[in-house]
Order: C-alpha cells, then sequence, then structure tokens
C-alpha cells in the first residue's frame, strides 16, 4: 500500500545530533486522508518531528497538529475538531525485530516500537497514524441527544449495552 502521505527519510541520515523535520499534508493528500479515515474533510495536517539515533534506535518525537470535520455518530452533522497530538516512536533494525514465530512480552515502552523497514521512516505515514489514534471515536453533536430522543432511543430504556436495540424493537412492535 503507498501511503496517501508519505514524507520518507534514509535512516542513514539520522545521527546521534538531534534534527528538526516539519512536514504538511497537501489538499491531495488530505482529501485522500479523509477519504481513509472517514472523515468530511482534513483541513490542515502538519507534524514537527525530532530524530536522533541512539545505540543504534530511530526515535521520532514531536507533535501532530491537524483540523479536521468529523460526523457526528448519530445525525451525520460536519463537527469540526482541533487535534494536537504528541507521540514518540522507537525505530528498530530488523536485528531486533523477532520472528514471527517467536513469542514476545511488550512493556508500555514497547508499544511504541516499530521496526525500520528497508532503512527508512515514514514521517508522513507516523503522522497520519498519530492523527488516526487521537480522534474521537464517537464524536457527537449538541443535537444528538434531541436526535435519540425523537427517534425513541432515549429514557428509561437507555440502561445497559442492548438499550438502543431493545427501544428499537419496541418501536418496530409498534408499528406493526
Amino acid at each position: 500500500m503507498t501511503p496517501e502521505f508519505s514524507r520518507p527519510v534514509d535512516s542513514d541520515t539520522i545521527s546521534e545530533s538531534p534534527r528538526a523535520v516539519q512536514i504538511e499534508a497537501d489538499e491531495a493528500e488530505r482529501r485522500r486522508l479523509a477519504g481513509r479515515f472517514g472523515l468530511k474533510a482534513i483541513e490542515r495536517l502538519s507534524a514537527d518531528v525530532r530524530l536522533a539515533r541512539r545505540a543504534g534506535v530511530v526515535h521520532a518525537e514531536g507533535r501532530v497538529d491537524a483540523d479536521v470535520v468529523q460526523s457526528c455518530v448519530v445525525t451525520d452533522e460536519p463537527l469540526p475538531a482541533h487535534v494536537e497530538a504528541p507521540f514518540h516512536v522507537r525505530f528498530v533494525p530488523d536485528a531486533y525485530s523477532a520472528s514471527p514465530e517467536e513469542e514476545m512480552e511488550l512493556s508500555a515502552e514497547d508499544c511504541d516500537t516499530l521496526p525500520l523497514e528497508a532503512g527508512r521512516i515514514d514521517l508522513g505515514e507516523l503522522a497520519a497514524e498519530t492523527l488516526a489514534l487521537a480522534l474521537d471515536p464517537f464524536p457527537r453533536s449538541a443535537a444528538a441527544d434531541a436526535a435519540l430522543e425523537e427517534a425513541g432511543l432515549t429514557g428509561e430504556a437507555d440502561a445497559g449495552p442492548f438499550a438502543a436495540l431493545r427501544a428499537l424493537k419496541e418501536q418496530m412492535q409498534k408499528k406493526g
């Protein structure tokens, strides 16, 4: 898969001295990413990254900054949102990676460790993935509660994980 927003950096160019890199997605990249993430729009997406190598491991840390338009999960209204998300990721060479058959236990620190693929790091994809993880998974507009109530999906039946299904079933039974 070719990333919608790609800014590759050869790991050979990263030294122990930290290097600052700024990236920004253009309009076409933002449009393709919005489609990938199910957003109405990404109006701006940029990242400030510091790269450094320590003990053979490349560290990328920084912040993603974006303005997006999500959809309300109830009304489908456009919901503008500003996202600022920090990240710190370690890229380890293949020699550090375990074989597919080898079982590994990961610490919390290891969860932000990725393999260094073909000696390159894609800062654009790192920014895109950071944005995706920072998005509200269930954005709701101010009109969401009223829309749910109008559909008969709130009130006393609104208790427990199957409340919406129960209310929908009752609504269907009343109709016929």
